[in-house]
């Protein structure tokens, strides 16, 4: 009994597992994978490490084998399991693979053309071009192979105290607790209006930008771009949102304290309008959090992206990202994944039906 169970110098071992004598084969425990050596698949269907190792690793073993060395031997000093090599060799690409390698093509088709979007955003991409795969697997296939956005995540601060609180902030509210709370949101356009400015500097000055958005839909509505930071700077955006917008009487306008919405040409400008205005905390950014969040975009997609020679440059390559990307391409998880020119097409057509 022994003796038939040592293996024969010289001759290829079968393609299947090694179990000991006498052992069930339901308590034969299987051994670890060493290094270079393939194991079990993730759950998630993409190879580990060692499994894309080996697959490297098995033409070789063919190369030898037809060259008359065992496949034993050579699994055996490649630190590989043989079982795994045989599935291979009945099926060098599996179907699994070729979805795989078609979904990565077109997340790497979306990532060269927009370095700075995340993994959910090539994933929108992605389906676009007839490529379905949850988010969870768009991000472990451009993990796996370092298509990371160009910009990390800010790291915030904490122990932030607020401001002290005013009493024209029409966006505020008490919570449980007693806590102050805040909601941007609108079930319409041209009800709730966000602006603020932010400012960047380049080789010939600063250069200040002001940007009205609408809450319904996150579409900049007006903006306006300027090497000063005046009060005609937050006027001019104001009047470009109503010319593209039309009549937008009632519309809260929300705003920080700055000196900008608060000047006589500013708060005018409102009353011309029939608008009303609305104010956050003195030093509060998180108040106007919802601009502050459209400006952080801005930020990394734009401003830091390179160093500035001439306020023009700056100027263009912001407008671009507005109009091209921000408001065409990026697609937003509160809309239900459209854009904000979408978004809005869908509504002025559900509403024209329904009229």
């Amino acid at each position: 009994m022994v003796a038939s169970c040592r293996h024969r110098r010289g001759r290829e071992a079968r393609p299947v597992a090694d179990r000991g004598c006498g052992e069930p084969r339901a308590t034969q425990a299987q051994p670890a994978p060493g290094a270079g050596e393939r194991g079990a698949a993730p759950r998630g269907g993409l190879p580990v490490a060692g499994e894309s190792a080996g697959k490297r690793l098995y033409p070789l073993v063919s190369e030898l084998t037809a060259a008359g060395i065992p496949v034993t031997v050579t699994c055996r000093v490649l630190k590989l399991s043989r079982q795994p090599y045989y599935r291979w060799l009945a099926d060098p690409i599996t179907t699994s693979e070729v979805m795989e390698a078609y979904r990565a093509n077109a997340l790497f088709d979306a990532h060269q053309d927009d370095p700075e979007f995340g993994h959910r955003l090539l994933a929108d991409e992605a389906r676009d071009a007839g490529e379905g795969m949850s988010d969870r697997t768009a991000w472990k296939i451009a993990s796996a192979n370092g298509w990371f956005s160009a910009f990390g995540k800010p790291k915030r601060g904490k122990n932030r105290r607020p401001g002290p609180p005013v009493h024209d902030d029409l966006c505020a509210f008490i919570d449980e607790e007693g806590r102050t709370r805040h909601v941007f949101a609108a079930e319409e356009p041209n009800e709730l209006w966000l602006v603020d400015i932010t400012e960047h500097k380049t080789a010939e000055g600063k250069l200040y930008c002001c940007a009205i958005k609408d809450a319904c839909s996150g579409r900049i509505v007006g903006y306006s771009i300027d090497s000063r930071m005046q009060s005609r700077l937050a006027v001019q955006a104001l009047e470009n949102a109503v010319a593209m917008r039309g009549d937008a009487a009632g519309c809260i306008v929300h705003s920080d304290r700055g000196s900008q919405f608060r000047s006589r040409k500013f708060r005018r400008a409102l009353t011309r309008h029939r608008m009303v205005g609305s104010m956050g905390r003195v030093g509060s950014s998180g108040d106007n959090a919802a601009m502050e969040s459209f400006f952080a975009l801005l930020q990394k997609n734009v401003l830091d992206r390179r160093s500035w020679t001439n306020r023009e440059q700056l100027r263009i390559a912001i407008v671009t990202w507005i109009e091209r990307t921000y408001h065409r391409r990026r697609r937003q998880a509160r809309l239900g994944r459209l854009t904000p020119i979408e978004f809005e097409t869908i509504m002025n057509t559900t509403v024209a039906l329904a009229a």
